[in-house]
């Protein structure tokens, strides 16, 4: 399968960089999000403007022997062309608008918090988009084609009057050019108090769940005007207040299993069989701290920014402030993997707090074989683990190696000491640079990373 090997043994290549090179950022330009749908041929951003930009894999086919006409006819099948394309813009909309709650005089951002892909199912693409309230599914459709020869109506779509048809006309359809339209199937509001963190796709295809800050409820993707609480964890009184929820996804495979993760650095795994309110947990996750590193920040670093199961569904990783965690599911005590991100910052925990860096929250990914794992972190660094190999990497992504096909060059971070000709000091890294969000696409060693207001597209070299 493509990405099995290790991140060390794949040399990574500059693909594209999407978005404007000022160094001026509009605030509503700032990516929030990205994802790849299920066959990689698709990849979303959504930004803090409320906007979703998807792009679309270029076709290559490096088997030239295939005819046009089973190319057109399986667009996706990436066995048969070896698809290496270049992503081009397929869509962009509107996703949410700003918005104000005069009850509680409070400002609704339109920012896009996640977007989560449905399987195919037919010619359209349908997707989820959410911001702090609103969840919106999304269909993508593609139109070529356009009906002319009504008879009630004129070209330019005025209404004719019945009494003046004297003669029947049968509509034919006739090709135009492509539009690619995105519409609102349904929307899902009024249901969260807080500010929705999560949206996670069951793997029924038929209900979803979303999670804020203190409850998870569970949808059914036909039925917005009600939905199930599934996890409450909001005290009788606020001022008991000790954990929050900070993230939650389905199991791959078992639609009755999720998870949710907590800024205790807990995360609680709940079978919905067990009982309509999930408050207790089947399995409770949970690694000892080791009393040598207590600190003031200790709980503020512990706090879990992401959960994510791998494809297998055996494994699951979460991402703390310095460290990513592989758990398996059959044991709860502590991680069989743990893997330092930027292990020099501890040491720099103080300023961190005072710019509000420490409450950065960092999303990691797992490659299409969940044999590497890849996560951001500051100075536009990205990280990747090979868990065969235990081999990591650091790779930047900068304008200065945006050549195609630019082999990235390992970075590596001086803590203390004397720093060496290639590497940089922890302290000339740049804390406003950072990347909190990537996505890997599931078939093929294509990686998309999100720095500011820019979406970084690399690839594998081949040969």
């Amino acid at each position: 399968m493509a990405g099995a090997g290790g991140g060390n043994d794949i040399q990574w290549c500059f693909s594209q960089v999407k978005g404007a090179v000022d160094d001026d950022v509009a605030e509503a330009d700032i990516i929030s999000t990205v994802e790849f749908n299920h066959s990689g041929e698709l990849l979303a951003t959504g930004d803090k403007g409320g906007r979703v930009v998807i792009f679309q894999q270029e076709q290559e086919s490096s088997t030239d022997s295939s005819s046009d006409a089973e190319r057109v006819s399986s667009p996706t099948n990436k066995t048969q062309s070896h698809s290496r394309g270049e992503y081009n813009v397929y869509s962009t909309f509107q996703s949410h608008e700003p918005e104000f709650d005069y009850l509680k005089s409070l400002e609704i951002e339109e920012k896009i918090n996640k977007i989560r892909w449905l399987p195919q199912k037919n010619a359209a693409q349908f997707l989820l988009s959410t911001n702090d309230k609103t969840i919106k599914l999304w269909k993508i459709s593609e139109r070529d084609k356009r009906p002319e020869g009504y008879n009630l109506k004129e070209e330019d779509g005025r209404y004719r009057d019945p009494t003046t048809v004297t003669t029947l006309r049968v509509p034919v359809f006739r090709p135009m050019d492509l539009m690619v339209e995105a519409s609102p199937r349904r929307i899902f509001a009024n249901a969260h108090t807080y500010h929705i963190n999560s949206i996670s796709i069951n793997s029924d295809y038929e209900t979803y769940l979303s999670a804020d800050d203190l409850r998870i409820n569970l949808w059914h993707l036909e039925i917005t005007d009600r939905s199930f609480n599934i996890v409450d964890i909001k005290p009788a009184n606020m001022e008991e207040l000790t954990e929050v929820i900070t993230a939650a996804e389905f199991h791959p495979n078992s639609c009755n299993t999720f998870v949710y993760s907590s800024s205790k650095g807990t995360i609680r795994l709940c079978d919905m069989r067990a009982s309509a309110l999930c408050d207790r947990h089947s399995k409770l996750f949970e690694e000892p701290e080791d009393p040598s590193n207590r600190s003031f920040f200790s709980e503020i670093i512990s706090s879990i920014s992401d959960v994510k199961f791998s494809h297998s569904g055996r494994y699951m990783m979460t991402r703390d402030y310095l460290s990513v965690k592989i758990w398996d599911l059959n044991m709860e005590n502590r991680p069989v993997e743990t893997y330092q991100v930027h292990e020099y910052l501890r040491s720099k925990l103080c300023s961190l707090y005072e710019n509000d860096c420490i409450f950065d929250k960092f999303e990691c990914c797992w490659n299409g074989s969940d044999s590497i794992v890849m996560t951001g972190s500051y100075n536009n660094f990205f990280r990747m683990f090979d868990r065969n190999t235990k081999r990591d990497i650091t790779l930047e992504a900068s304008r200065e190696n945006n050549k195609p096909r630019t082999v990235l060059k390992p970075r590596k971070v001086c803590a203390s000491g004397k720093r060496k000709k290639d590497e940089i000091s922890v302290d000339s890294l740049d804390f406003n640079k950072k990347i909190l969000h990537t996505a890997w696409h599931p078939k093929e060693n294509i990686i998309a990373v999100a720095t500011t207001n820019n979406l970084y597209i690399f690839q594998d070299k081949m040969n």
